[in-house]
């Protein structure tokens, strides 16, 4: 069942008995079956959490605990359909899951037989339940996958990735629409194609899509302030609407034409095509007919980038899931107007006792909580309640929605390919795995730290001169970095001087500790006791193991008296750049030893190196995108030597601002009144300087 245990490896009776229990009718449940408060045996006293009673010289049972709270919860539990939340001792949701009867799902948890060890953490650890409603099982599969989502709990199948797909959309409030990649709601009036599985292939169509129906990619702003065609239409990839190249009604044929594209009409397009092409030649019109060969050719080359493009497949999403040594990888095939849109790998956090139909059911159910749902879902394991979760995703969609496990044929032939996609894919993951725990084990080797660190936090700070200041810390662990763990500090002390990097690492340490010792006051600890007693979830702990600081022994003292401030103890090592700040040459920095260097090619060297980079990459870029966006609010006058004048003059020439970033020094020399030193302030900008 999605967002529960599987049944024949965590099911709390035999599969006979909770058959038969889960066919009973809930009104044959009478309050006698259920534990009586009263008389309330002297040891159920003793193990209840909030009883006046407690024995303290007696041991407790954490087990024990878990099932009495689950039982006396279980007397206010409705007996109809609905979703519940099983929560920790601090309020933290450790699991979601549905039934067709939650009084019936809960009892079960109380039997006292043999449990999975995974499942005798989460009863253990449960201080306290939550109960929602539904009117239909359907509806409390929806409700489960978007609280799953919301609240990622430790103990559910957990989507990880999460990005959102771009589409490709041709607006529907213009005269001559745009062509363009969008991600996000759909707040525009447009038509959408996709999803497509990266940015990159919507770019790369993108750019086919303009050689072939030359429709325009400009925003509205630029193509209003046009005078003359851009390079685009030089280049044979604008038909240039903004300065009438082409008339309204012949904008509006290759708008047509693109999208009977993109709508699966290729055939009928390119035979179109042809015959204008024919027609052209038969008229001597060369010329012209050149034009209809390449665009021809660039439908060519958009199929053939494609790779598979299914015969008798109009519109599907193809999922294989691929189990082992212990990690799960799901490959998803985009397959929208008989045209192969691309595929993605995702790598979901499930135990090892979850069943593979179970972990592909469950990321389905998570999968389309937020995305447009296609008519027909291809699947390589069979799932239990497959027709539960279609009859859910029909009631989502609102048309119907199938979910196939082909055993022949060409849809056969393409979860197939899926699922060696989806082998390959966890296989260069189970190799970057390993790499990175003999790294991690390396590192604590080299520095003596106390343990192998599964989380390690990096911290830089970027400015210029103090201005737009920003800390930047990105989060690395034995599956290499966590980018949805980032996090950017804009400085916000006005007291600082500008430019004390000090005071700015002092800021940044203070409010990402304290707001950890708020969200998790148990510390590290309680997540080295959980791994060694074999939980995997203890590696999602916010604690890290290794504070990685971008400097020298000035900046690991500023560190180290935060941190001793906030009562946090982490290991702390300090890495400065060598001379002329070359790779390679670096400084190891670690309170209470002298500084230390490693061997050129010593793997933890690049390892370091590496983390440090990113950081540094990640602070760079948060630090230009606060800036662009005081450039946008103040205006180009911010830049010595660029007045009203001048700011007016580029952008007339340019268009936009991220145009003007983009320019190269000839290319500013040439707008009217800007000299070749002032085009090279202008370049060094918007390129130099940062720290």
């Amino acid at each position: 069942m999605i967002g529960r245990f599987p049944r024949h490896s965590d099911a709390i009776l035999p599969p006979d008995q909770e058959q038969a229990l889960d066919d009973r009718d809930p009104a044959e449940d009478e309050e006698s079956s259920l534990p009586e408060p009263e008389p309330e045996p002297a040891e159920a006293a003793s193990a209840r959490p909030d009883s006046a009673a407690i024995d303290l010289s007696a041991p407790v049972n954490p087990l024990a605990v878990g099932r009495g709270v689950i039982a006396r919860h279980v007397r206010h539990a409705p007996k109809g359909p609905g979703v519940y939340r099983m929560m920790g001792g601090a309020g933290e949701v450790l699991y979601v899951g549905k039934a067709k009867s939650i009084r019936k799902r809960l009892l079960s948890y109380t039997r006292p037989v043999a449990y999975d060890s995974r499942i005798e953490r989460m009863i253990a650890h449960t201080a306290d339940l939550e109960f929602i409603s539904t009117g239909t099982e359907t509806e409390a599969l929806l409700l489960e996958a978007n609280l799953i989502k919301r609240l990622r709990p430790r103990y559910n199948v957990l989507l990880r990735d999460d990005k959102s797909f771009p589409y490709i959309a041709i607006a529907g409030d213009h005269w001559a629409p745009q062509l363009a990649k969008h991600r996000g709601a759909r707040a525009a009036h447009g038509r959408y194609y996709g999803p497509f599985a990266s940015a990159g292939a919507v770019n790369r169509t993108i750019t086919a899509l303009q050689r072939a129906f030359l429709l325009r990619s400009c925003t509205d702003g630029f193509f209003e302030s046009r005078t003359r065609p851009c390079l685009l239409y030089q280049i044979k990839r604008c038909s240039g609407p903004c300065t009438g190249e082409i008339d309204f009604a012949g904008y509006s044929e290759l708008v047509r034409e693109a999208d009977a594209f993109l709508s699966g009409r290729s055939q009928a397009v390119k035979q179109q095509l042809a015959g204008e092409m024919e027609a052209a030649s038969a008229e001597l019109d060369f010329e012209r007919a050149a034009i209809y060969r390449d665009r021809l050719a660039a439908l060519s080359a958009i199929q053939s980038q494609q790779g598979i493009n299914p015969r008798g497949v109009e519109e599907a999403d193809v999922f294989a899931l691929h189990q082992e040594g212990g990690f799960s990888c799901v490959q998803v095939f985009f397959f929208r107007a008989g045209q192969n849109w691309g595929n993605r790998a995702y790598f979901p956090k499930a135990d090892r006792a979850v069943e593979e139909g179970d972990v592909l059911a469950a990321f389905i159910a998570q999968f389309y909580d937020d995305k447009p749902v296609p008519r027909l879902i291809l699947v390589s394991e069979a799932m239990e309640e497959a027709p539960l979760l279609a009859e859910a995703l029909t009631l989502k969609a609102g048309r119907k929605v199938e979910i196939l496990l082909p055993q022949r044929g060409e849809r056969r032939e393409l979860v197939g390919h899926a699922l060696s996609n989806a082998k390959e894919a966890l296989g260069r993951k189970l190799a970057d795995t390993a790499s990175q725990g003999r790294l991690l084990e390396a590192l604590a080797a080299t520095f003596g730290l106390p343990r192998t660190p599964r989380r390690i936090e990096v911290y830089d700070n970027s400015h210029i001169q103090g201005t737009n200041a920003v800390g930047a810390m990105i989060v690395a662990g034995p599956e290499g970095f966590q980018k949805n763990q980032y996090r950017k500090f804009n400085i916000r002390s006005a007291s600082l001087t500008p430019g004390d990097d000090f005071g700015m690492m002092r800021e940044v340490l203070d409010r990402r500790f304290r707001r950890l010792m708020a969200e998790a006051p148990a510390g590290p600890a309680v997540a080295d006791e959980e791994a060694e007693s074999g939980d995997d979830t203890a590696a999602a702990s916010p604690w890290p193991d290794l504070l990685l600081i971008d400097g020298g022994t000035g900046q690991v003292n500023a560190v180290q008296e935060t941190l001793a401030a906030l009562g946090a103890d982490v290991s702390v090592i300090g890495v400065s750049k060598g001379p002329d700040r070359n790779a390679g040459f670096e400084t190891f920095h670690i309170p209470g030893r002298p500084a230390l260097k490693l061997k050129p090619r010593d793997p933890v060297l690049y390892f370091v190196q590496r983390l440090r980079d990113e950081a540094h990459r990640f602070a760079i870029g948060s630090h230009r995108a606060r800036r662009k966006k005081d450039i946008r609010e103040a205006g180009l006058q911010e830049i010595p030597g660029v007045g009203p004048m001048r700011k007016r003059a580029l952008l007339q020439h340019f268009g936009t601002l991220k145009a003007i970033e983009r320019a190269a020094v000839a290319d500013l020399a040439k707008v009217p009144g800007v000299s070749a030193e002032i085009a090279r302030k202008i370049h060094d900008f918007f390129h130099e300087g940062a720290t």
